[in-house]
This record gives C-alpha cells, structure tokens and sequence, in this order.
C-alpha cells in the first residue's frame, strides 16, 4: 500500500493535503492558496492533533524562529506575521549555495542561543530549498534536535526539497556531504508565493517535475508534454496539478526508504553529474534546477546507451526538457566533472552508483557505470551546453 492519501479540498479554500508517512514520522503537506495568512492556527492545529489536545489548548512555544532570507522576507514579512499573536525572532540567511555552509550554521545557532532558545522551541523555515535544508538541519542538531515546519517558497523547494526529512549543508568539497534526517512537522506549501517568483526559478524548478515523471509517473510525463504552455505561463490549476503530483511522488517513495537504502536512490536521477557541475563552477552559475536539468540531459543519454530506454524515448524526454528549457550556457571540463562525482554521496566504497531512466516511468540504480561511460555522457552533455530553445515539438 501507498503511505499516501489525498483528501478532500479544504471547506474554506481549495487546498490538498497529501500525507507522508514513513517509519520514524508522519506528517502532511498543505498545498493551496491563502495558507500564508493563517500560519499560527494551522501550526496550532497540527500541534494540537500531535499532543491530543484541542485546538484552544494548544499554544506554540514561548520561543518560536523564522528562518527566511532578506528578500523573501522583504516581499511576504507582513502577510507572514499577520496570524501570529507573538512576532518570532527571525534569523536571515543570504541567498546562494554558497551560505550553505557549517560556518553559516554556526552564526545561526548562537544566534539562536542568544536570543534564548531551549529544547522547546520551534523554527519555521519560510523560503526556498537553501533556506529548508539549512534550517531543517539547524531544527535538528539545536539542542539534539527541535520541531520546525517548512514553509516553501519556490517552485523546486514545494515540489521536492521541502519533502522527505533530508537536510543538511555543502562542504567546499562537495553538495550536502554534512546532514541528517529532521522531517517538519508539517509542510505548507502556498501557491501564491510563486507570483513573485522569477521565470528562471521556475524553470529550474520545474526540472524537478521533470525528474519526477520520468522516474515514476508517466501521467505527469504526459501532462508536462501537453500543458507546457499553461505551465509556464503560471496557470493555477496547471501549476497546482504539477506540484501536487511531485510531491504524492516523492512522498511515495520517501515512505517506502526513508533512509535512501536502496529505492530512494532514484530521486537523485540526473543529480549526479548536475551536483558536480554546482561543485566545479562553484555553486555561482547555475541554479540548483538547472544543474539537475543539464544532468538529465546526460542521464537521458547514458540510458539510451545502455538500452534502458529506447530511441523514441529518448528522443521523447529530451524533447520533454527541451519544452521546460532553455538551459544556461555551460562551459566546464568533462574529466573535472567526473572526478567531480567521485565525491558524490551515493559512492559506497569504490561501487560508483548512477541512476538510469527505465522507460518512461520508472528507474533503476546501477552500480557498474565505468568512469569511461560517465565520461561519454558528459562530453555529449557539454556539446549541447547552450542555451536550449524556449519550446520543441513534443514528441510523441
């Protein structure tokens, strides 16, 4: 059985609730408009189911953090803070993969020291997928660990990072090589904060969708093939239809190997070779998305080239990241990139672990991949790095 239920839209608003449930944590992601300006009684009531109580009897703690950065919270501070009886103490991180860091994390925590924080306390980190990683791991190792929601504010950190419990910082050496497990207590994912959202983000986020059919849902394979359109022109229901499937995706699989042994692997599905093209050029040119995009373009190959895919299917999903593109020039050397991916985290030993597209709609881990065939793949990846057309005919 799937850990997963979608329940009927909110009586008040158009709403989702999709359940994520896994051995060590259960726990919902609300997705809809409006969510925003009633933070503090949805956090009250998700608190209050928790501890039994009712919702008059819950109360959040004494001490409550908001990380967010300076230009998320310049846009959105005031509908942020409209429900809440007690303003938080709120802690900024500057934007990029490069803050992404221990030393990053330190200034937090005796930040949060300072200003009193106890084992009681929450955090809510109100952002994109940067904010989410560093503050889930902040929630996770302050005081061995405190509650936190997620409150994503990206199209790639609703869709997938904002899921799963994974969280954690970059090392100069490469991508989330210090983290742990920490999930939220609840996610609440409003669609309204992507109206401010730049088209680049989006599209990088959107390759996370991408990812996500490819690997295990060819119904939205198909959607993003027919409504490409409407998805990129920020269409509501479009948009809403594309995240809810994301996520009941990753929730699917997080629930079945929460602890990434085996079936989780498949999540990583072009983040092999787009984490090394973040670590070589520094995490300053490429978002996170696009990386992922430029590696599902090597991904693609690689699995034609072993036969897990077919020609047309190839042919198929290339067009399908073509439609979402263009991509950002990329112009690095492929052995850096391969010796790039030595450090990858999902390396066990010597056994060089890379996920393969398995038809259209499913994927495999494959523990064989020589440093010759990664090579191949990234030097046909870097004969495209240009900037991709904005549509291509889908292929049927």
């Amino acid at each position: 059985m799937c850990p997963l239920f979608l329940l009927p839209c909110d009586t008040i608003e158009e709403m989702q609730i999709i359940r994520v449930s896994t051995p060590s944590a259960k726990y919902s992601v609300f997705t809809g408009t409006g969510l925003l300006d009633s933070l503090e009684p949805r956090m009250l009531r998700v608190l209050a189911d928790r501890d039994g109580l009712s919702i008059k009897g819950a109360r959040l703690p004494k001490r409550v953090f908001v990380l967010t950065s300076p230009e998320i919270w310049a846009l959105w501070a005031k509908r942020f803070l409209g429900s809440f009886s007690v303003e938080p103490v709120v802690l900024f991180l500057s934007p990029g993969e490069t803050h992404k860091t221990l030393k990053s994390v330190e200034k937090l925590l005796r930040q949060m020291a300072a200003a009193g924080g106890d084992r009681g306390s929450l955090l809510i980190a109100f952002g994109g997928g940067i904010v989410g990683d560093v503050g889930g791991f902040l929630a996770a190792i302050y005081m061995r660990g405190i509650d936190y929601f997620q409150v994503p504010s990206t199209f790639l950190s609703q869709v997938d990072s904002s899921v799963g419990g994974k969280v954690g910082v970059n090392l100069p050496e490469g991508k989330n090589l210090v983290g742990n497990f920490h999930h939220p207590l609840a996610v609440f994912a409003d669609m309204e904060l992507l109206g401010t959202l730049p088209d680049r983000e989006l599209r990088a986020g959107l390759f996370e969708s991408v990812k996500a059919g490819i690997i295990r849902d060819r119904g939205l394979v198909r959607y993003m093939e027919e409504n490409s359109a409407k998805i990129l022109g920020r269409d509501a229901a479009a948009l809403e239809k594309v995240i809810a499937a994301s996520i009941r995706m990753k929730a699917d699989v997080v629930g079945k190997d929460e602890r990434e042994s085996g079936l989780r692997m498949i999540l990583n599905l072009g983040h092999t070779l787009g984490h090394a093209i973040e670590s070589v050029t520094g995490y300053r040119r490429l978002l996170h998305g696009e990386a992922v995009g430029w590696g599902l373009i090597a991904s693609l190959y690689l699995g034609k080239r072993r036969g897990t895919i077919t020609d047309a299917q190839f042919d198929r999903l290339m067009g399908l990241v073509y439609l979402y593109g263009p991509l950002p020039a990329l112009k690095v050397n492929a052995q850096k990139l391969v010796d790039a991916t030595a450090k990858d985290k999902k390396h066990l030993g010597n056994v060089r672990r890379f996920v393969l597209p398995v038809g259209v709609g499913d994927a495999c881990v494959v523990e064989d991949v020589t440093g010759e065939e990664l090579l191949e793949a990234a030097q046909y990846m870097l004969a495209l790095a240009k900037p991709l057309p904005e549509k291509s005919a889908s292929v049927a």
